[in-house]
């Protein structure tokens, strides 16, 4: 999240662009249509110059600064239990997975190695890629942080 920048989202195809990943690769993910209209109008009104989210003097957020959002979000949440970005990613899986989502687009779309020997170089296909966005459209509107 600290790392993006305003060109890493592609709001045609509705994807983020994630540069330097875990194992130092470039991926695509998914977007949801009610994140980017949010990320819209954030950007309307925040202007940031180079990456997507600012300090308000400018530059990139530090990691601990992340940690602390999130700890934020957390609270507001109500949620007790000590949580982490990390847990963010485990939590989408668990999600996408109590929606029906397939095991192995979700294997494939967070690229996750259930064994050591797998390895993942499937495509997710349109149809599915519509009902995962059809899943974080879902989820995000649940969410109420306000």
């Amino acid at each position: 999240m600290i790392n993006l920048k305003i060109e890493d989202i592609d709001s045609k195809r509705i994807l983020v662009r994630i540069k330097k990943a875990k194992g130092n690769k470039d991926r695509l993910t998914l977007l949801s249509q009610n994140v980017l209209i949010d990320l819209r109008s954030y950007y309307k009104s925040w202007k940031p110059k180079e990456y997507l989210f600012e300090r308000q003097r400018g530059g990139k957020y530090s990691g601990q600064a992340f940690v602390n959002v999130v700890k934020k979000a957390a609270f507001k949440a109500k949620i007790r239990i000590p949580v982490t970005p990390h847990m963010l990613r485990h939590s989408f899986a668990t999600h996408l997975l109590e929606a029906g989502v397939d095991l192995r687009q979700v294997q494939v779309l967070l690229e996750y190695k259930f064994t050591k020997t797998v390895e993942i170089c499937a495509k997710i296909s349109d149809i599915n890629n519509k009902k995962i966005k059809i899943t974080l459209d879902t989820m995000y509107k649940s969410i109420n942080l306000n």
